[in-house]
């Protein structure tokens, strides 16, 4: 009786749940039986989000509302979680943004904050939710991190790809750390992905000019991120058009990369 309530409180938690590819990886997750926990700053849209996944799956969802640019954050979240004796078993890092404008015209402020969300928030978390899954000798964290990762770094959203490469190499650690423990990270590196992440953060023209072969869909990428993640795989790139990219990051020069990459990520490597 005993496990059966403990099975009953396992939950997965994913940040930025409200839209993109967070909701498609809820979605997922909730048709496989799963309990969720869903964060994001929309409270309204939560509830609907909540509701709509309950009604066609059957399963247990929660939600919190949060903002995770606040340092207070990431500890209200593991609270929020602690006083309802949920055990997250599988953590999802997937809330973030871009910003729209050049390095020199971005408010400090403005870069702390984005830090904060897509990298501090990320460890913070982390940090907290894995010491229940050492307890339990089980557990897996999913980060979502970008194909920008292997990418050379580029004269447009210049934190981004550094950010996430961070997330992939933070993400090996804790699997050279943690797997004794029967814990396991996954970094999920998707490309040019089809959600409302560029009309939000104000790069949408960018994602215009992107070729439409580029562009995924949310559910395909959930659908790979979420089955490499309950297999335990250490990375994920979903989709082969970016599987293929990826190969060619890793064995061409970097300075090759701009001369093709005008036509497949445009503007990335434009002098400002």
């Amino acid at each position: 009786m005993k496990d059966q309530k403990q099975m009953k409180k396992e939950h997965v938690l994913i940040t930025g749940a409200s839209s993109g590819i967070g909701l498609e990886i809820a979605k997922k997750f909730a048709s496989i039986g799963f309990s969720l926990v869903l964060v994001a700053r929309r409270e309204r849209i939560l509830k609907k989000v909540a509701q709509s996944l309950i009604s066609e799956y059957g399963v247990n969802i929660d939600y919190f509302s949060a903002d995770l640019e606040m340092p207070s954050t990431p500890n209200e979240i593991y609270d929020f979680c602690h006083s309802k004796e949920y055990f997250v078993s599988i953590l999802v890092n997937n809330a973030g943004y871009a910003l729209p404008d050049t390095f020199h015209k971005t408010p400090m402020e403005a870069e702390e904050k984005f830090l904060r969300v897509l990298g501090i928030s990320v460890i913070a978390l982390s940090k907290l939710f894995i010491k229940d899954m050492i307890k339990a000798k089980k557990g897996k964290i999913m980060m979502i991190s970008s194909v920008a990762a292997f990418a050379p770094p580029s004269s447009i959203q210049i934190l981004y790809g550094p950010i996430k490469t961070f997330i992939n190499r933070f993400s090996e650690g804790l699997n050279l750390s943690y797997n004794s423990y029967g814990i396991n990270s996954t970094s999920v590196c998707p490309g040019y992905t089809i959600t409302n992440f560029h009309t939000a953060s104000g790069v949408q023209a960018e994602m215009d000019r992107v070729p439409s072969f580029m562009k995924k869909e949310a559910y395909r990428i959930a659908e790979e991120a979420v089955e490499a993640t309950l297999k335990g795989d250490r990375e994920c790139v979903p989709t082969k058009t970016y599987k293929v990219i990826v190969f060619l990051l890793k064995l061409l020069p970097h300075w090759l990369f701009p001369l093709f990459s005008k036509r497949l990520a445009p503007g990335r490597y434009d002098k400002k």
